[in-house]
């Protein structure tokens, strides 16, 4: 097969060259491909049969006001509009194998992350990075599915506030045990590198629940600050959501809804540090985002 890396194609030929051709992988193996612009009636009915939006219309019509009011408050939180957490969780719910409605929930929606330690594990830390300088990957506007690395220049400024919303069933299996969420910073003074801990202690045994925490002040400027869970000494399960590093009027925290939380980038998105990276994770402790139903 003959390999072409370059072609010159006479402007007047571009429209009808792009009408039955694509580039697909756009990065490291790129290539042309046929495009598919025309769908059989057969395939048309598959597509629809795969869709699960005529589930959740069928789902979402017969729901109250006050129940629809009570999506939309959950998707505020997030910024979405209720239908649209609806359609998610209701897609999060039918792939974890779980059949009826979620009760929508300004505490956690649809996907939360998960930390969990078993025998013979005792501890788990894992980190999010926050350099000055790092990037992420974000969508192209008004493409379908397509992303691109962007860098993000992240100029630490106080006040910081660091808070979350999770659930947890741990218990203490040794002393000296702990279960935190803190935001260490590192920051210069007369020549020395030195470093303040911003830390949220988490209960052990609690229903979903809220905590923050904010810091006012360090003796000079911060250079850089990064996020850690750290659990020691423990065993169970914690569930995270609507993680908040809010500093110059924004939330840094990346995947701050928990939708993968062990995603980490290859290939084209190589330079994009992962979302939550393993510092401790012995054998029996995992952590990943998870679909739960906390009412039954």
């Amino acid at each position: 097969m003959a390999k072409v890396s370059y072609i010159d194609i006479d402007p007047e030929l571009e429209p009808n060259y792009w009408k039955g051709l694509q580039s697909c992988d756009r990065y490291i193996f790129s290539r042309v491909g046929k495009k598919v612009s025309f769908l059989s009636r057969k395939r048309v009915w598959r597509i629809g049969q795969r869709s699960l939006f005529g589930l959740c219309a069928d789902q979402w019509n017969p729901l109250s006001e006050e129940e629809k009011n009570a999506w939309s408050e959950a998707g505020s939180v997030i910024n979405m509009v209720g239908w649209h957490l609806f359609i998610q969780d209701l897609a999060a719910r039918r792939a974890s194998g779980l059949e009826g409605l979620a009760i929508p929930s300004l505490l956690h929606q649809s996907w939360i992350g998960q930390l969990s330690i078993k025998e013979p594990a005792s501890e788990l830390e894992i980190v999010q990075i926050h350099p000055r300088n790092y990037y992420v990957k974000e969508p192209i506007p008004n493409k379908r599915a397509s992303y691109r690395p962007e860098l993000v220049t992240e100029d630490l400024s106080l006040p910081f506030t660091l808070g979350l919303n999770y659930c947890a069933d741990l218990e203490e299996v040794a002393s000296g045990s702990f279960a935190r969420f803190l935001a260490r910073f590192w920051y210069s003074y007369q020549g020395e590198n030195l470093y303040h801990d911003l830390i949220i202690p988490l209960e052990y045994q609690t229903d979903w629940t809220s905590a923050e925490d904010t810091l006012s002040v360090l003796e000079t400027i911060g250079i850089r600050y990064d996020l850690y869970f750290h659990l020691y000494n423990v065993r169970g399960d914690l569930w995270i959501d609507n993680l908040r590093a809010e500093h110059s009027g924004q939330n840094w925290a990346r995947d701050s809804v928990c939708r993968n939380i062990a995603e980490s980038y290859t290939r084209a998105f190589y330079q994009v540090p992962a979302n939550w990276s393993a510092i401790t994770a012995p054998e029996g402790a995992a952590y990943a985002s998870v679909y739960k139903d906390f009412n039954n």
